[in-house]
């Protein structure tokens, strides 16, 4: 953590309404202040949103995570970015600690939208300069943008985490085939074996648990997935864990977005915990005593340090 007071004024921080706590640790983590900017609606719901100091200039970095109510966080930043270009600001970086509609990456079916590619379409011709992400559901999203691109990597903090535990047999446990490049970061991270649960969905949100591929049996086994929506997939893997001869399951992710009957399921679950980052911030209800949240402020706020110097920022990924 920097303590004294950032040097560079030209560096400004502002946050929308998606996970102000979030912004407030990154602004305190880099030695600044949060840029001062009122977001209000109309009174038929549309947005307004009102820079209170001067960025002409300036290297500005919004923070906002596309976390629901996604389409209006979507929009939030898309207003934003409109008034800071208008404002001559010298640069405009998103940061996007979750970027929402990623999970439509391509087309599985006919007549099916790429919304990921078109939420970048958005970002760039709103006026976005830079983009730094965490843990994008897909990594070839970076290259729908023409604009850089920085992507962060969640693996290190959830693994440090864990590995304070010092779990005597670890197992890592990808809950799909799309997961074992995750799953092998984080196994050679704890310098663990790794498993992978073979499933069939039939359709969106819905998951069918088929068999294991891997050696459990005894062992502490460690999920880990880059989102968590519904946790049907989770809470599946987990029980098929443990009737397969798992000592203990937990898991983690970097994204919770934990909708509908998420938290019923992680409670009644055979997961002993649940650990997650806050790039999505949770609602009370959703605290419940087997969720653990860890912050990725300081290595946003690293990330955006190293940036604005014009440094490299691969070490982050280490």
């Amino acid at each position: 953590m920097r303590n004294s007071q950032y040097k560079d004024p030209a560096l400004k921080v502002f946050s929308l309404n998606s996970n102000p706590s979030l912004a407030q640790e990154i602004a305190e983590n880099i030695g600044t202040e949060l840029g001062k900017c009122t977001v209000t609606s109309f009174s038929d719901g549309e947005i307004q949103i009102n820079i209170e100091e001067s960025v002409r200039g300036c290297d500005v970095y919004v923070i906002q995570s596309t976390c629901e109510p996604v389409n209006m966080h979507i929009m939030e930043l898309l207003i934003m970015i409109d008034a800071l270009k208008r404002a001559s600001a010298r640069s405009i970086n998103i940061v996007m600690p979750y970027y929402g509609y990623a999970r439509q990456d391509r087309k599985a079916r006919s007549r099916e939208p790429i919304t990921s590619k078109l939420v970048a379409n958005l970002l760039e011709t709103a006026g976005a300069t830079r983009v730094i992400m965490l843990d994008l559901h897909a990594p070839q999203i970076q290259g729908f943008f023409d604009v850089p691109i920085d992507h962060l990597i969640g693996v290190p903090i959830l693994s440090d985490y864990f590995e304070e535990k010092n779990f005597e047999d670890v197992v890592i446990v990808s809950p799909d085939h799309g997961g074992v490049t995750r799953a092998r970061k984080m196994a050679d991270r704890l310098k663990a074996p790794i498993a992978i649960i073979d499933k069939r969905r039939p359709r969106p949100n819905v998951a069918e648990v088929m068999n294991i591929v891997g050696n459990i049996e005894g062992k502490t086994a460690i999920l880990i997935d880059d989102i968590i929506d519904t946790a049907g997939t989770m809470t599946l893997a987990a029980n098929a864990l443990i009737e397969n001869g798992a000592k203990e399951v937990y898991a983690c992710c970097t994204h919770p977005v934990l909708s509908g009957p998420a938290i019923e399921r992680i409670d009644n679950s055979m997961i002993k915990e649940l650990v997650v980052t806050n790039t999505i911030p949770l609602k009370d209800e959703k605290m419940i005593d087997k969720v653990t949240v860890l912050s990725v402020g300081q290595l946003i706020s690293e990330a955006i340090t190293r940036v604005h110097e014009r440094k490299s920022i691969s070490i982050l990924f280490d």
